[in-house]
């Protein structure tokens, strides 16, 4: 089952103006089924083929002779050098769409485009499914079975049990990707360490009190989350900062780009579980966050995603900054709505003179509006980010809001 991907549009115009289009993204984020269906006259390979590899490093013109262009060139940070090559030749002509590069590691592809292919490239970044593309083929899921899940193409496509999954892609994925990236002496104090910020999901994570828990020291420890970050297993919520005081929480939250992979590591078996664990106020709010970010990066634009900490005072779980206007949301993991929960919003809208269309995002779905905030079901999400939600969010949607290219 292919389900059409909201990126494509983005992904067609770029093609039409850019020699080079880069697609990044986590593994198994369908980086590769996008690339293929766009580009169905294009030629593939995947240099994760050890022999394609080989022929790429040690000979770029062989390869090319081999790999006639238009070219779809897979998992291309495992040859950072060919970058140069196709620098070259995208300069020798004027096609565009030519090369279209996919990429699970941020480091290696962002310092070789930066050197090789500024100027003559596209960037989108591809995360997993979102529930309004779930939607958009049919597939309609409870709060709970989103959280277990998890949005990963495969796990729809060819209807794997989540477990068996996430444990698979755990394995092969994320261990694999830490060990070509740093060197793991100690594979059991990395498991333990991934499964930590699992339990710390939704919050400021402070790498000296983990360093004592996992018996490595921060230096590793930020080495390992720095990767985890880089190979999209972790994205980082930094904290929205603008004059308002001195005691500012400015450590980033952390999340999971995945949430389902975020309950297999937290040992959750089924949908049922996730409403009794303690921490589904964390899981929810990683999957608010996460869709927030999606719908930012389908429409090609940086992330712009901030949360808002006052120390002893209080928080705004997500601020979304369009064009320098922010609007905050509230995210509550319950189906039950509370006048209490648009307090910090209105606070915040009191302190910050650009914020419009404060939200309270819940599970339930009556949308009231109450003290001017607007509770809103978290299936819309992306239609809140977007500034489409009914035509209620006017002027969110600013020009000159900046974009991933």
């Amino acid at each position: 089952m292919m389900i059409e991907r909201k990126i494509t549009p983005i992904l067609l115009e770029l093609a039409r103006y850019f020699p080079v289009v880069t697609i990044l993204g986590p593994r198994q984020s369908g980086k590769t089924t996008l690339a293929k269906t766009i580009f169905k006259n294009h030629n593939y390979v995947n240099l994760e083929d050890l022999s394609a590899r080989k022929i790429a490093i040690e000979d770029p013109k062989a390869f090319f002779e081999l790999y006639k262009t238009p070219l779809i060139i897979d998992e291309v940070q495992r040859v950072p050098e060919l970058l140069s090559t196709i620098q070259v030749m995208a300069d020798e002509s004027k096609e565009t769409g030519r090369f279209i590069l996919t990429g699970s590691h941020q480091p290696k592809l962002h310092e070789g485009i930066s050197q090789s292919l500024a100027g003559r490239t596209g960037i989108l970044k591809l995360l997993p499914l979102s529930i309004e593309e779930l939607a958009n083929a049919g597939i309609t899921l409870s709060r709970d079975e989103y959280i277990f899940n998890g949005f990963m193409p495969r796990l729809y496509d060819q209807k794997i049990p989540p477990g068996l999954f996430y444990s698979s892609y755990y394995q092969t994925y994320v261990e694999r990707d830490v060990r070509q990236l740093i060197n793991v002496s100690n594979q059991k104090s990395f498991e333990i360490f991934v499964k930590l910020l699992a339990g710390r999901v939704g919050q400021v994570v402070n790498l000296h009190s983990l360093s004592g828990d996992v018996g490595i020291s921060s230096t590793t420890l930020n080495a390992w989350f720095s990767v985890l970050e880089s190979s999209y297993i972790i994205f980082r919520l930094p904290c929205y900062f603008n004059n308002f005081g001195k005691r500012l929480i400015k450590a980033p939250k952390i999340f999971f780009t995945d949430v389902g992979l975020a309950a297999y590591l937290l040992g959750i078996e089924s949908p049922a579980q996730v409403a009794r664990d303690p921490l589904l106020g964390g899981l929810f709010e990683n999957l608010v966050v996460l869709e927030a970010l999606k719908a930012r990066y389908n429409a090609g634009k940086q992330a712009e995603l901030y949360y808002f900490l006052v120390q002893q005072r209080f928080e705004v779980d997500l601020i979304i900054n369009e064009g320098r206007t922010l609007t905050p949301l509230e995210i509550k993991a319950g189906m039950s709505y509370d006048a209490s929960f648009t307090d910090h919003l209105r606070k915040f809208s009191e302190m910050a003179e650009n914020c419009v269309n404060p939200s309270v995002i819940y599970a339930g779905d009556l949308t009231p509006t109450i003290h001017g905030v607007s509770f809103k079901n978290f299936k819309d999400t992306a239609k809140i980010v977007s500034g489409h939600f009914d035509g209620d969010v006017a002027g969110v949607k600013a020009a000159g809001s900046g974009g991933s290219l």
